[in-house]
């Protein structure tokens, strides 16, 4: 759904309902969209561990100092 700034204003309580249901509510500056409403995800949901198991590696040596030779690119020199 898209509505104007003046629409927006006048019926903020409504779209925030709209919103509250899982619409997507996107307001326009003539006609360009310039922001979106979303609903703001549960924060009282816990992380569950090992989610990304078996999806993330991470080489052995990966707290070894860096060669002279890497640390220049990764500074950039």
């Amino acid at each position: 759904m898209t509505v104007n700034i003046h629409q927006a204003k006048t019926q903020l309580s409504k779209l925030l309902q709209r919103v509250e249901s899982g619409e997507e509510v996107v307001i326009a500056r003539a006609g360009k969209p310039v922001a979106r409403l979303v609903r703001v995800p549960d924060a009282h949901l816990r992380r569950t561990p090992g989610l990304a198991k078996g999806k993330i590696w991470m080489s052995p040596d990966f707290d070894h100092p860096m060669t002279e030779q890497e640390l220049d690119q990764f500074l950039g020199q």
